[in-house]
């Protein structure tokens, strides 16, 4: 996805989104009403801007449909498991949408880097992950594989951000305080990645994300055009009012947040 040269204006930007957003719900409803399944997959580098992508896809659409996960560390007994099972367990039935903020890409980025993982479980990882995706496309599944990408001084700034807002010390994780000092070691790992698991039937979209708002509306409609969705007829219905109050509603004093705005 190309970058746009000029920066897009708040109000076309939020025009642009708006309209992107109609097109999700009525992909919504194009899943719900011929029970498709879709698996969506966010990965990338910290502070790429993942999760607002994913929060703008979210925010018209219905939780019931949309779904998004964001797995914990493994526990003791998935660490038993066999790699993939903790993520198949969260794939979609029919009339689904499943987003993975992160997915089973853990094993070919910040596992391999901080040493979470042994070589050969990587390499087991990167050789048998095309055969697992080629299982899930032909069970009839679309899947859509996004990284998104932003570059070391964005990163930095981003990061810093987070440090100084109170608001977003929260996102700051022990794995964030890593990144910069192992930008190499990321890079050959998502290098690595591409080489073993970008395929015909599962490729990668990379998303260069240092401008969020084009970032956003690069990927969603980028999103849109994988999924060949038709808008689904709607009736609209009459909204019928009561007659008449039949109704005599009890004295009862309320407790009424007081106004101070």
């Amino acid at each position: 996805m190309s970058k746009k040269e000029k920066k897009l204006s708040d109000k076309k930007y939020e025009q642009e989104l708006y309209e992107l957003q109609v097109e999700l719900c009525k992909l919504q409803e194009w899943v719900k009403q011929t029970g498709q399944r879709v698996i969506i997959i966010f990965e990338g580098r910290d502070a790429a801007g993942k999760g607002g992508v994913i929060k703008r896809i979210l925010e018209k659409v219905s939780p019931r449909i949309f779904q998004i996960n964001a797995l914990p560390a493994p526990t003791e007994r998935q660490k038993s498991q066999m790699y993939y099972q903790r993520y198949i367990e969260r794939f979609p039935a029919a009339g689904e949408v499943i987003i993975f903020d992160r997915s089973w890409y853990n094993r070919a980025g910040v596992e391999p880097v901080m040493g979470f993982c042994s070589d050969e479980e990587h390499a087991r990882f990167l050789k048998r992950t095309p055969a697992v995706e080629q299982a899930i496309v032909d069970d009839g599944i679309i899947l859509i594989k996004y990284w998104f990408e932003v570059s070391q001084e964005v990163q930095a700034g981003r990061f810093q951000k987070r440090i100084d807002d109170p608001c977003k010390q929260w996102k700051l994780s022990p794995m964030d305080l890593t990144a910069q000092q192992k930008w190499d070691e990321y890079s050959e790992a998502k290098d690595k990645m591409f080489v073993a698991t970008d395929s015909k039937h599962a490729p990668w979209f990379v998303v260069n994300s240092d401008d969020k708002k084009t970032a956003r509306l690069n990927c969603i409609s980028h999103l849109l055009s994988r999924i060949p969705y038709e808008e689904m007829p709607f009736t609209k219905p009459e909204i019928k009012k009561s007659k008449g109050q039949t109704y005599n509603p009890i004295d009862y004093e309320y407790n009424v947040v007081p106004e101070k705005y």
